[in-house]
Order: C-alpha cells, then sequence, then structure tokens
C-alpha cells in the first residue's frame, strides 16, 4: 500500500514538472518578438524609410536656376556673332618723279640742260648760280613756242607737250629790257615711250612732288574706284564744292604765279589757274591723264583741263549725259553756280580755244 502511494506521488511530481517548462517557453517567444532591433537602446525610434517626395520647399529650384535631368545637358546658346567690319578701300596713289641723270646734258656756265629722259615727256634746266636778272627758257617744236620762266636754283621740270618730234631747246639771260642773249642751247628728236608720258608727271606748272597733303587726298577720293571718268567725277566734285573763286587774288596776281598746291587746298580758295592746277595734280597721281589748258574762254584768258578718254580721246568735255560730252570746268562751275550765262559760256566748248597745254 504504501508503495502505490510513492508511485502516485511521485506521478503528481512529473505532472506539475512538465507544466512548468511548458510555460517558460511561452514566455521567452514574447520576449524575443518584441526585441526586434538587437543594438536598439530604450531612447531609439526606428522610423520607416521615406518614400514619399519631398516638400515643396525642398523641390523648387531658385529663379533663376534651371534643373536638368542627369542625363541631359543644358543647352548651349549661340554667341551673337559680331557684325562684320568693313574696311575703308585702301588709298593708292603715284607720283611719277622726274630725274636728271646727267646721261644727256648741255651746261654752259650759268645753265644746264638734262634731256635724258625725253622719252618720258620732259627735260630739266636749272640755273647754277643765283642771279637778279631774269633768266628764260624757250622750247620749240616746229612752229610753236613755249616759254618759262626759270625758278631760281631749283631744278625746272618742262614738258615736251608737242609729242613726238625734232626739239630745241634754249635758255635765255635777260639783259636789258625785253632783250635776252642765249645762254646755252641743245636739239634733240623725242620719241615717246607713250603718248600720255607728259600728262602723268608733275612739271613746272602743276608741280606736286611737294605737295603730300594734295596727293594724298586725291588717293582718298578715288579709294576704291577703278574707272577714269570715276575718278574725275570725284575730284572735280570735291574741288568745285570746296574751293571758293578768289576775286581779289585775281585782281591781284603777278605774271609768273604757279599755286603752291598744299596752300591752296588748306585755304580752300584761288583763281582758275588754282583749280585746274589742284585737279590736273590730283588725277596725274592716279594716274588719269590730264592736261592743265590754258587758253581763251571767249575773250577771257582762262585755265583749265582736259582728260583723256578712250572713246573720244583728248576732250575738254568729261562727262556724257546721253547725247553729246559736256563740259565740266571747275572755275566756273564752282563760282557760277547754277548762273545761266555761265552755263551758255561752258556750254559744248565751242566757246573754248586751247593756246597752251601741260
Amino acid at each position: 500500500m504504501q508503495r502505490k502511494r510513492r508511485y502516485f506521488s511521485l506521478l503528481l511530481f512529473l505532472v506539475f514538472l512538465l507544466y512548468a517548462c511548458l510555460g517558460c517557453g511561452a514566455t521567452a517567444h514574447q520576449q524575443t518578438e518584441s526585441s526586434a532591433s538587437p543594438n536598439a537602446t530604450p531612447t531609439e525610434t526606428v522610423v520607416p524609410v521615406q518614400t514619399e517626395a519631398p516638400t515643396p520647399e525642398e523641390s523648387v529650384p531658385q529663379p533663376t536656376e534651371t534643373v536638368y535631368p542627369a542625363t541631359e545637358a543644358p543647352p548651349i546658346e549661340a554667341e551673337a556673332s559680331p557684325a562684320p567690319q568693313t574696311e575703308p578701300p585702301a588709298v593708292h596713289f603715284t607720283v611719277l618723279e622726274p630725274q636728271a641723270d646727267g646721261v644727256a646734258e648741255k651746261r654752259a656756265g650759268k645753265a644746264v640742260i638734262d634731256y635724258s629722259h625725253v622719252d618720258d615727256g620732259y627735260v630739266m634746266v636749272q640755273k647754277l648760280k643765283e642771279s637778279s636778272k631774269r633768266f628764260k627758257v624757250q622750247i620749240k617744236k616746229g612752229g610753236e613756242t613755249y616759254t618759262y620762266n626759270l625758278p631760281e636754283t631749283d631744278w625746272a621740270v618742262l614738258p615736251l607737250s608737242l609729242g613726238d618730234g625734232k626739239y630745241n631747246v634754249g635758255v635765255y639771260e635777260n639783259v636789258s629790257g625785253t632783250k635776252y642773249a642765249s645762254v646755252v642751247s641743245v636739239s634733240f628728236d623725242a620719241v615717246l615711250s607713250d603718248p600720255f608720258a607728259p600728262f602723268l608727271r608733275p612739271n613746272l606748272y602743276v608741280n606736286y612732288q611737294n605737295a603730300p597733303q594734295t596727293v594724298e587726298k586725291g588717293g582718298e577720293l578715288t579709294a576704291g574706284l577703278s574707272g577714269p571718268l570715276q575718278k574725275v567725277d570725284a575730284v572735280y566734285a570735291f574741288v568745285v564744292g570746296t574751293l571758293n573763286y578768289d576775286y581779289v587774288q585775281a585782281a591781284t596776281v603777278e605774271s609768273g604765279y604757279i599755286p603752291k598746291l598744299d596752300r591752296v587746298l588748306k585755304v580752300k580758295r584761288g583763281i582758275c589757274y588754282d583749280y585746274a592746277a589742284l585737279m590736273t595734280a590730283m588725277l596725274r597721281s592716279q594716274n588719269v591723264p590730264c592736261k592743265l589748258i590754258f587758253g581763251y574762254v571767249g575773250k577771257a584768258y582762262h585755265a583749265w583741263i582736259s582728260v583723256w578718254v578712250d572713246e573720244e580721246g583728248w576732250v575738254d568735255a568729261i562727262y556724257f549725259d546721253g547725247v553729246s560730252w559736256q563740259r565740266m570746268d571747275p572755275t566756273f562751275a564752282s563760282s557760277g553756280g547754277d548762273d545761266e550765262t555761265i552755263k551758255a559760256l561752258i556750254g559744248d566748248g565751242k566757246n573754248y580755244a586751247e593756246k597752251y597745254s601741260y
């Protein structure tokens, strides 16, 4: 009996022990679930990863910015090309300077004649000593004679305006009144290398060797122009529009007057000789054959120009109005304006009578 009680007590103990083990397992499982982060401290709060769009304050760029996707480059604005700068036309001019080479010359004690370049249409004459007496030079061909006053000591360039042929050049010294004695003379045959040669170079009456401002201005006026008549028109318009006729000078001018071209350009006034010489110098320096003409317009002694035109030859009129060549007399055009009397005098050239050309 006592043995049965002992077994029954043992069985109760085993049942109690089993129940106790099952209760401890449940409590341990609950504690594991509540500890999701093994490193979390009691003060940490684990927040889920943010997947929503940022707030408007975070996504709006500054007003001057533009946000581009990472794979898209911002457009490159083409820089405005600077406006093309037009270079002014180049200024060109030519001064064919005469030379006294001494290759062919004739001299005496008081003067020398250099005729080394007769093929270029000129001779050069010089006084060898200063003298209070007047010296003159005469150039003769056929029955025509050109007479010049010889300046003191400087070389005088004298054109062979009469073209090819046999010339005689003589220097004369004044002895009394209107009487002159021969100093030196020479004769020669001239064959011009270019029929325009005498009218493309400076000479005593159209001296632009020492007139750089005149030559430069001629180059400026004709820059970019190719045709001779275009150049004539540009120079003519400038002279007529710039110079004023000097009536005081016209009333007091002395015999032997020769224009100083740069001075004429500066003071902007002169007489017919000044107008014509200024135009002639500018055109010759542009390789445009041009004659300085002295002669008569009606009964008045006058100076004007003549220009070579391929279609017509030498013409005193230098523009074509569609019907006939019309004269462009720089002096009358400047001083006469729209005066009908002046226009009638200019006319078609019939009132002009040439006497000398230089």
